[in-house]
Parts: C-alpha cells; sequence; structure tokens
C-alpha cells in the first residue's frame, strides 16, 4: 500500500500565496540584501512564476514588505497637541523594533531608491501631522519629517553595518533623546520658545 500523500507532495492545487504569507516568509529569510526571488518562491514553495504575478522584482517585494512595516510602526491613534514628543518616540522606537528585526531593511532604506507611494506616504503625514500639533507651519513640519526620518533611518543602518562607526554610535535612548529635543526644526536665528 502506497503512504498517503503528505501536505508537501500532496496532488492537487498548490498553496495559496497572500501578503501576509509572503512577507512572513521574507522577514523569516534572514538578510534582505541577499535574498533573491529565487530563494524565496523556494522558502513559499512556489513557482517563480506564482511569486511574480505577486510581486515583479525586489523593488515590488520591498514595497510590500514598506506598507506590513509602516503598519506595524505607525500606532492607532495620531499625535494630539501637547502628545506630539512622546508620540514620536513611540513611533521611532517601533521602527528600531521593527527594522531591526529585519536584517538588511534599513539598509535598503537607507540607500537612494524609490520608495513605496502609499507607506511612504501615510509615514510622512502622520509624522508632519505630529509637528502641525506642535504648531509648526507645515513647511517646518515637512522639513522636520525629512530631518526625523533621514536621521532615524540612518542611525538604524549603522546599526546592521557596526564596522562603519564600531562602538562609537550613540545608544539609540540618547540619540532619540538628542534627535526629539532638536526638533521641530525652526527658521535659523529664531530662539525656541
Amino acid at each position: 500500500m502506497a503512504d498517503a500523500p503528505t501536505a508537501r507532495n500532496r496532488p492537487g492545487r498548490p498553496a495559496q500565496l497572500s501578503r501576509e504569507r509572503i512577507v512572513d516568509a521574507v522577514l523569516a529569510a534572514g538578510n534582505l540584501d541577499t535574498l533573491t526571488m529565487r530563494e524565496l518562491a523556494t522558502r513559499l514553495e512556489v513557482s517563480h512564476g506564482a511569486l511574480y504575478r505577486w510581486v515583479k522584482n525586489r523593488e515590488e517585494l520591498f514595497d510590500l514588505l514598506s506598507e506590513v512595516m509602516v503598519d506595524r510602526v505607525l500606532p492607532d491613534e495620531g499625535p494630539r497637541g501637547r502628545s506630539w514628543r512622546p508620540w514620536l518616540g513611540r513611533v521611532a522606537w517601533a521602527m528600531h523594533d521593527q527594522f531591526l528585526a529585519v536584517p538588511g531593511y534599513a539598509t535598503h532604506l537607507a540607500r537612494p531608491h524609490r520608495h513605496n507611494a502609499h507607506s511612504f506616504g501615510r509615514m510622512r503625514n502622520a509624522v508632519s501631522t505630529a509637528f502641525t500639533a506642535a504648531g509648526v507651519p507645515p513647511e517646518l513640519a515637512e522639513q522636520s519629517w525629512y530631518i526625523f526620518i533621514t536621521s532615524l533611518v540612518s542611525w538604524l543602518a549603522t546599526q546592521e553595518n557596526p564596522l562603519e562607526l564600531g562602538e562609537r554610535a550613540p545608544r539609540f535612548e540618547l540619540f532619540l533623546d538628542a534627535l526629539l529635543r532638536g526638533l521641530p526644526a525652526r527658521e535659523p536665528g529664531i530662539e525656541r520658545r
């Protein structure tokens, strides 16, 4: 009598792909810098063609991953009034925890590339709203967003590549405290109130 088919070799319809399944496989893969689409398809136990119906290339894969990351780091509730600084602190710590859990992700974000318009826009709007909640005009809120995100992603990318700064990199809580005390941006020569 033949053995009963196992889940792996059962005849019939192949395993279904989903956004969550793809992202889970990416997150479990290790370093994103070295992950290939072929390896990802193998991890998912699907053909390359099945994977390419969901994501056509590595950039689309990073777009999908970015959407999930933004979902994970943005609090459900936005900042209100004077709560903007603690709210930004929560966002920064969530980025720290989520991004560093996926080796290569912060490094990829730190490199010049086309960002996912949807997830990037959601993050940008939420962080800019935090600065306008602090009473900053929209133009300076936008500048503050750029300072916040480039500083934070650069620090996280440095942690993924410790040879650059070694042990000289400031602890995250020191870095974040200095960053948030310096924000929001103000015009040069204008003192803080």
